[in-house]
């Protein structure tokens, strides 16, 4: 499905050419500006044809003709539960149980698939441009921006927020700061090492009984694997993390969520603030050492 784009010239572009518009006021990348170089009517002048080397006026009106993509994976009839959804941006509520792109693991289950398989009931097509991704095995918000003008301009504002139930007991604030490597480049396990890239986790308890922390996580910075790799480091691995843990209770997946995020709509600029609850078995096993009411408290 085509994504038509307009942008009135403003007092200061008044004389200049349009390529100075279109990277500048319109934020427009050099790679779509390209391919919209060699799309009919890709950019327009008031309805008409116009070259990126041409000058304009305050008040000119320039269109961008966006052409729809193809899928990068097939579609298929995964359900997926949607938070969110415009033009330009779908925002998902991920289960823990669904990996992000086909692997030779994952054929025909991934978020990808599934995205592609809820846009086609819809008559649309949009190749699956996810803004930033979470591990198989931790819920919560995914951004996909459905054309390449979405895609460029969005991660320039993106601000997530993060749930944890973590072993031990934390209290207050605080900032692990190690760096983060890769041991074996054959795995995808990461550890902490001072050979590492620069990796700032920035924490906050919202409850603790002593044995297990309910955590607001920020990142600074967005390493693989990176809030699993800093609290095991610390000896208080997530629960249900099997791979810098352990996994007693058969969760079957780190109790990660990403609950909250803030960013401004590509389009329009509009402050958009997203939350999503957690999955049942992260609430469930919250319940098992928090009082339901400060839990109802902190999940409003």
């Amino acid at each position: 499905m085509e994504r038509r784009l307009e942008f009135t010239v403003p007092k200061e572009y008044d004389g200049k050419k349009v390529i100075h518009l279109l990277r500048g006021y319109a934020d427009v990348s050099v790679r779509t500006v390209n391919k919209l170089k060699r799309v009919e009517n890709g950019i327009m002048l008031n309805g008409e044809h116009i070259r990126t080397i041409d000058r304009i006026h305050e008040g000119d009106v320039i269109t961008l003709n966006i052409p729809p993509d193809g899928e990068t994976a097939e579609p298929m009839d995964v359900p997926i539960d949607v938070i969110y959804e415009d033009s330009d941006i779908l925002v998902i509520n991920k289960s823990p149980f669904m990996a992000m792109h086909p692997t030779h693991n994952h054929q025909g289950d991934t978020l990808a698939n599934a995205v592609a398989g809820y846009l086609s009931k819809n008559g649309r097509t949009a190749t699956f441009r996810a803004v930033g991704r979470l591990d198989k095995g931790t819920s919560g918000i995914v951004i996909c921006a459905l054309n390449r003008y979405a895609a460029a301009r969005i991660p320039q504002s993106v601000k997530k927020e993060y749930m944890a139930v973590v072993n031990g007991s934390f209290e207050g604030k605080g900032t692990i700061d190690v760096p983060i490597y890769r041991p074996d480049p054959m795995k995808t396990l990461r550890a902490c090492g001072e050979s590492g890239e620069t990796a700032v986790t920035h924490w906050e308890s919202l409850y603790t009984d002593g044995k297990y922390s309910l955590m607001r996580i920020k990142l600074e910075t967005g390493r693989t694997h990176q809030i699993r790799v800093h609290f095991a480091h610390l000896g208080s691995p997530l629960v249900g993390d099997s791979m810098y843990g352990e996994d007693p209770f058969e969760i079957r997946h780190q109790l990660l969520h990403c609950r909250k995020s803030e960013f401004a709509h590509p389009v329009t600029g509009e402050h958009m603030c997203i939350t999503a609850q957690p999955p049942e078995d992260f609430i469930k096993f919250c319940e098992s050492f928090i009082d339901k009411e400060k839990l109802a408290e902190i999940f409003i």
